[in-house]
């Protein structure tokens, strides 16, 4: 019998060149449990919104859960998620309040734009011009006229930087009338206000007051929408009052930090607008007050990007600021 050797070196060869042809292995995602940040309270609409989504992702991709982290106009849980391992596990819910009000507002440790990845946005939901027993006005033709020949007079409530306080900014600019921002800690203390006549306006979603329109406690006058509201299909928008060009949303979606491999967003997008044909959901989102908003993740970063110079602007206008 004979025996051939084959050359160490060429051996060596061999087996690099094997190496080099076997297939990378992809690691298994998720490996662990996904966590969604949400810079808001436990409880509020934001956080609903959230476990709704989040409950979708856990039967399609992976045990998900929700991490509140309120505090600082939504700055303090925007900076956690935009530090975090960028691998899918820790996902941000994102909203025009963390990525585009509160970077407008004051030095904030993170970039709305360079450091996420933006994945999918889940809503968007239309401003609506509120007002108690103070305002003799049905229509916002004739609050817009009121407030003219009132200047300085008409008081609307709002969380300092918030975004109803924001919307009141850019509304009064838009129309040309002079309304007085006055500052409240949470939205509730500014609705007993506004019922009990001791305060003018709000904007704000109508979902919390709806229970009061429907009775006629308060007025809803106006949708600063692009369209009428599901649940208040009575109200006209802006454009079919004459004021086509005065439109305010707010919105929110899903962010991961930026980094994060594009096969994982496009698997989580997928997610996204998946449950968003869900009738669990859309009906949620209903009783918000909010439309379903179906993007690609290029889509919601344009989105962030418009909507960010936008409310950079109002605040400029404005002159306000948090210190």
């Amino acid at each position: 019998m004979k025996f051939f050797r084959v050359p160490l070196a060429a051996s060596g060869l061999v087996i690099l060149a094997g190496l080099a042809v076997a297939p990378a292995q992809t690691p298994t995602y998720p490996s662990r449990v996904i966590k969604i940040v949400v810079p808001f309270a436990a409880g509020g609409q934001p956080d609903v919104i959230a476990r709704l989504f989040a409950q979708h992702l856990a039967t399609t991709i992976g045990p998900t859960i929700i991490d509140n982290r309120p505090g600082a106009n939504t700055t303090i849980g925007t900076k956690i998620a935009a530090q975090a391992d960028p691998d899918g596990h820790t996902l941000l819910y994102a909203s025009a309040t963390s990525l585009a009000l509160a970077p407008a507002l004051s030095k904030v440790e993170y970039d709305p734009v360079k450091s996420f990845a933006p994945v999918a946005t889940f809503s968007t939901a239309p401003f609506v011009l509120i007002v108690g027993k103070t305002v003799p006005a049905n229509t916002v033709g004739e609050f817009i006229a009121y407030a003219k020949a009132n200047p300085g007079k008409l008081n609307f409530a709002a969380p300092q930087g918030g975004p109803p306080h924001l919307a009141g900014e850019l509304f009064k600019r838009a129309v040309g009338i002079d309304i007085v921002p006055v500052a409240y800690r949470t939205m509730n203390q500014a609705f007993t206000d506004l019922l009990a006549g001791q305060m003018d306006i709000i904007f704000d979603g109508p979902a919390a007051l709806m229970p009061l329109i429907g009775e006629g406690k308060v007025r809803a006058l106006v949708s600063l929408g692009a369209k009428r509201i599901a649940i208040l299909p009575d109200l006209p928008t802006m454009a079919e009052s004459g004021l086509p060009n005065v439109q305010l949303t707010t919105w929110n979606g899903l962010a991961a930090p930026a980094g994060t491999p594009v096969p994982i967003i496009t698997r989580l997008n997928a997610s996204i607008n998946d449950a968003l044909k869900s009738p669990e959901i859309l009906s949620a989102l209903t009783k918000f007050a909010s439309e379903p908003l179906a993007t690609t993740p290029q889509e919601f970063a344009d989105l962030i990007a418009v909507e960010s110079k936008k409310w950079a602007d109002v605040v400029k206008e404005s002159g306000f600021k948090i210190e």
